[in-house]
């Protein structure tokens, strides 16, 4: 197997310990913005063995119940027993939240970004939803295999899963599944050899069926021999850890912000939605098969300090159009952004994008995923 011609994309369950984390911390924020909209939220949460810790800056009209949300959570996950060793009404909760500091208040309160930094947007043509194939094909996995659990026909299964898919792209045109890695907790008296069968034919290969591809994969099922001791009492979870699930699993770049947690009034969140949007309407417009935006901010700024292009040689347009063109469709202020996206009185609740990504969602009516500016596109390019 020619290793330059494959990369591989990992995406985790709902049950993983930085999952659970992210789901708290966006459980708080939809709880805060549904009774204030203007709610400043910079939430992170830890978890470990019977342990959770919520913590960060909130400023709202509003006062969450936080320990009644993060059961609810746990509880809804799956973490219900004793034997996981973190449950939902076993759980201790300690909470340490105060006010956001006023000096990124003053900045934020007078339309400009909440902090500094960089955002990335990425796009491509090899998927229908414009995202990277591996990453879907990885969140499809462990989210058919979470489902399957839920509804009690994946036996022995337990919350805290991972998935990871490797593609060979030596004929770009046909990609095809090279490998697919799946751990997924569960219990202690199982039967190993039903239990892989079952995640090898009810899941690895429908999934990629789904997909057209190629069935006759390497197939690699908990590679340590079990995995009984999961989620939280297996490891530690922390919010925002994982980032590369959150986006395109390696395939564009990423600034090094999270998104759990915040308010959209950090560019972390807000910016690397627009930039999302606007690289999904570039590819979908035929402007270029693969696209990565950049935007910089400044703590207080309204503007962005930066705009980046790339196409990776997939256009014929130069960069300096592109960014013309960018500067002309898309409202870039952190304002506009909030307004344009009405993220701050959101169709969507954030904690449902704590998994399987934040993008190329179509279980989600998200406004940084709809293609309503490719016409306008189109237009100014002729």
């Amino acid at each position: 197997m020619a290793l330059h011609n494959l990369f591989s994309s990992e995406s985790v369950s709902e049950g993983h310990p930085d999952k659970v984390s992210d789901q708290i911390a966006d459980a708080i924020l939809d709880d805060c913005l549904e009774h204030d909209p203007k709610s400043r939220v910079a939430c992170e949460v830890f978890v470990t063995t019977g342990f959770v810790l919520i913590g960060g800056e909130i400023t709202s009209k509003h006062h969450p119940d936080y320990k009644k949300i993060a059961r609810e959570v746990i509880r809804d996950i799956g973490y219900t027993k004793k034997e996981y060793g973190f449950s939902a009404d076993d759980v201790e909760i300690e909470v340490k939240v105060h006010e956001q500091s006023p000096d990124i208040a003053m900045g934020v309160d007078n339309g400009g970004a909440g902090d500094q930094g960089i955002m990335f947007g990425y796009a491509s043509d090899e998927s229908e939803g414009y995202m990277p194939l591996p990453i879907v094909i990885a969140h499809k996995l462990v989210r058919v295999a979470t489902n399957l659990r839920k509804e009690g026909q994946f036996k022995w299964a337990r919350p805290d899963m991972k998935s990871q898919v490797t593609v060979d792209y030596k004929n770009r045109k046909q990609p095809r599944i090279a490998v697919i890695l799946m751990s997924i907790q569960h219990d202690p008296d199982y039967d190993e050899k039903a239990f892989k069968s079952y995640i090898e034919n009810e899941i690895m290969k429908p999934v990629a069926k789904s997909f057209g591809l190629n069935t006759d994969f390497q197939v690699l099922i908990n590679p340590t021999g079990q995995f009984i001791i999961g989620g939280p009492a297996g490891d530690t979870g922390v919010t925002g850890r994982k980032i590369i699930v959150d986006t395109y699993g390696g395939a564009g770049h990423h600034g090094g912000g999270a998104f759990s947690g915040k308010d959209p009034t950090k560019v972390d969140r807000s910016a690397a939605y627009m930039a999302r949007y606007i690289a999904k309407n570039l590819v979908a417009a035929g402007v270029a098969k693969r696209c990565e935006i950049q935007l910089g901010y400044a703590i207080g700024y309204k503007k962005p300090v930066s705009l980046f292009v790339e196409t990776f040689g997939t256009s014929k347009y130069t960069q300096e159009q592109l960014v013309e063109l960018v500067q002309k469709v898309f409202p870039l202020s952190p304002k506009d952004i909030i307004k344009t996206m009405s993220l701050q009185h959101p169709t969507f609740k954030y904690h449902e994008l704590t998994n399987y990504g934040h993008f190329g969602r179509p279980d989600l009516n998200l406004p940084w995923e709809k293609l309503d500016k490719v016409d306008k596109i189109k237009a100014l390019l002729k």
